[in-house]
This record gives C-alpha cells, structure tokens and sequence, in this order.
C-alpha cells in the first residue's frame, strides 16, 4: 500500500483528509457515526470570542451543484468552547485538532487565540479572514493584504503553535494577500472558503435565505479552488490546504498536484456524513491506479 501520511506544519498526519470548518461541528456529534480518529484531523467550528447566534433563518439552501449558507458563524463563544465541547471531543478524538478563529477586530481575534492556545488539544489555528457572511469582520479582512497581515501578525505573538490563514476567493489577486500572510509569518495557507453567491425564488420573488447573499460552495467551486490552490503554492513557501468542492479521493490528488499538503471537505460532509472516512478508504486504490507510492512526492507536482 501508497504512503498516504503528509506534515503539515510540523505535525504529522495519518492522511491528508481534513473535514472544514462549520461542516464538522465539534466533531464528537460525528463520533456517533464513525470512529473519527480515522481522519488525518480536522478543522473545528469558526469561533469567536463572544457567543454569537448567527445570521436569520432560512440560512441554508440547496442550488444547482453546490449549496449557498449564511450561517453566520453561529458559536457558543470560545470559553464555552474550552469549557464543554473540547472535553467532549477529547472522549472521542485523539489526535491534535484544528482551531478555526474569527474575529470583528484585531484584538478579538489575538484573545481567542489567547485562550484556546493553553489547550493541550489544539495543533493548529486556522485564522478566518474569510467568512462572506458576518458584516464588519472576517472576509473585510481578507480582501486587504495589510489587514490581512494585521491579524497573522498579531496572533502569532501569542502562540507557538502553527497559524494558518484562511483565505476568500472573493478577491481580485488572492496571490498578493497569501504572500502577505506569509510575510506577516502564517505557518500556512488555506483556501479557498466559500464564494459570494446568491439565488432568488421565483414564487416569492425574495432571496432564498434571510441574508439575501451567502457563501457558495459544493462542487461547482472545485476548478476555481484548484486555480486558485496553484497559483498561491507557486507563489509561497509555507503549506497549503485546498478546500473548494472536494469530495472525492481523485478530488484529493487533483487538489495536491496543484500544490496542496493537505485538503478540506467541505459542503460534502453535509451530503454525506461518512464521506471523509470513504476518502480515506479509497485513496490507496487511486494511488494505485495512478501509480503514486507516496503521496507526499505529488504535491505540486504539476508545474
């Protein structure tokens, strides 16, 4: 059997395969259906420093090829968090998880991660400067490298931990933010979040979800992801996590030789609860197939 282990940032994982954030929940609630220690780890629910309710109902909607959301970063708050759901995933998952942060300003962001890096549990965090649908934070830093930069840079002087910066593909040169992140010292780089989408009942002639526009995803994103993927690998020398429409084992290898150490199931997840554990199954007969004995030998294979 192919290698299928890669390190990301330091930390050594089984395989590649990571469930995205706000697919996944805190992971004990997918627990009940498959031992989730199968999975190379996973990037837990965007959280803030304040409990938040989210965005008003209806927030979800099904549309061609994909699913448009603006949930809205519904959170129990990062001290609930510490406090009931790690000690639940730790009865469950084994294995380092991902932190996913957002914030509404820099200093939210810097008090989150203060809080969450005394936790034995966290291996990585994932900085959200990307999230489409929260007015007045997450993707408004995103869209500008120097508050972009802002944000890495300020959560790295509170933990040594790896920070990976989660990028939108709602930019107009998502190049330029990564190497800004990279600057402003990101461990790492994933991408793509969710794309600015929006669809209209014709019964009702309104906006299907309560937000009027939401975040896009599903597998009509997947080429703009790999795209976008390549191009930010070929342009910075820290690792990157592709995210983006992926719900296959082969979805994975195309993700990788684009560039990508690891890779996000997003959207799938919600389609089907055991996709990432079907991932992992299959990528040693795609290896096979596509005779790859190491999967680590890919990434960024194609040039």
């Amino acid at each position: 059997m192919g290698k299928i282990s890669v390190n990301l940032c330091g930390i050594e994982l089984d395989n590649p395969v990571i469930p995205a954030s706000g697919t996944f929940g805190y992971g004990y609630e997918f627990a009940e259906l498959y031992d989730i220690n199968v999975l190379g780890t996973f990037s837990f629910k965007g959280t803030t420093l304040n409990a938040r309710f989210g965005n008003p109902t209806p927030r979800i909607a099904e549309c061609k090829n994909g699913m448009i959301n603006a949930v809205g970063l519904q959170n129990p708050g990062v001290d609930k968090v510490i406090s009931e759901e790690l000690p639940k995933l730790k009865k469950c998952f084994n294995k380092p998880v991902m932190a996913n942060v957002s914030g509404f300003s820099v200093d939210e962001y810097v008090q989150t991660v203060k809080k969450l890096d005394e936790c034995s549990q966290i291996g990585w965090f994932e900085i959200n400067i990307s999230c489409p649908n929260v007015h007045g934070g997450g993707m408004s830093f995103g869209t500008n490298p120097k508050a972009a930069a802002s944000v890495i840079e300020a959560v790295k002087k509170v933990t040594n931990k790896p920070v990976i910066a989660k990028l939108s593909p709602n930019v107009t040169d998502i190049v330029e933010i990564a190497k800004a992140c990279e600057e402003a010292g990101a461990d790492g780089i994933s991408l793509i979040n969710t794309m600015l989408g929006m669809r209209i009942d014709l019964k009702t002639k309104k906006p299907v979800i309560a937000n009027v526009m939401g975040g896009f995803s599903g597998d009509a994103i997947f080429p703009v992801a790999v795209r976008m993927v390549y191009q930010v690998a070929h342009a910075v020398k820290v690792p990157v996590i592709g995210i983006g429409g992926v719900s296959s084992a082969e979805d994975v290898v195309e993700m990788m030789l684009a560039g990508a150490t690891a890779v996000q199931v997003g959207a799938a997840n919600l389609i089907n609860p055991f996709v990432c554990k079907e991932i992992i199954e299959q990528l040693p007969s795609v290896m096979e197939k596509y005779k790859i004995d190491d999967l680590s030998d890919i990434i960024g294979g194609v040039k």
